[in-house]
């Protein structure tokens, strides 16, 4: 399924221009217009996504196992990079601009420019820190109750 106006959508359906580096059932690779460096690849779902709630865990991993792929070949060859970032914003407060779920590869190189810092001067206490972890846990296993009370609906009854 693509969404109107989509450039990414666009570029999966061949009706807008793109430089694709793979393509696969589920997931696809292009060259970004606007890389850090060359070989910065963004890999696509098929279907239009919006953000990570949108996308089906099969998808995702595709995503991943595609993204993967791309930053091992891209690290294989110095020419090619020295290391490699992967970034993914979900959501405008995150810095997503095309709203199409994407995750960059970028090829690094030691100079290039690129600055991913954080410069806070304080960092949180251990008892936040376990507080957030312990909200995280009780959120996660609620979701995983949920799932598996939606397999068991499911399946048949023996």
């Amino acid at each position: 399924m693509s969404a109107p106006g989509c450039v990414f959508c666009g570029i999966v359906a061949g009706t807008e221009p793109g430089s694709v580096v793979h393509t696969e059932d589920d997931v696809v690779a292009f060259l970004t217009t606007a890389p850090i460096n060359p070989g910065h690849v963004l890999v696509v779902p098929r279907a239009h996504a919006v953000g990570l709630d949108d996308l089906s865990a099969a998808t995702g991993e595709a995503l991943w196992r595609l993204t993967h792929r791309v930053a091992v070949a891209l690290r294989r060859d110095p020419a090619w990079s020295e290391g490699v970032n992967l970034h993914l914003s979900d959501g405008a407060a995150a810095g997503q601009h095309v709203f199409h779920l994407h995750m960059h590869v970028i090829p690094r190189f030691s100079g290039d420019g690129l600055r991913v810092i954080d410069d806070r001067p304080e960092r949180p206490p251990r008892a936040a820190l376990d507080d957030v972890a312990t909200r995280l846990r009780e959120v996660l296993a609620a979701e995983g109750r949920a799932r598996g009370a939606a397999r068991r609906r499911r399946s048949p009854s023996t």
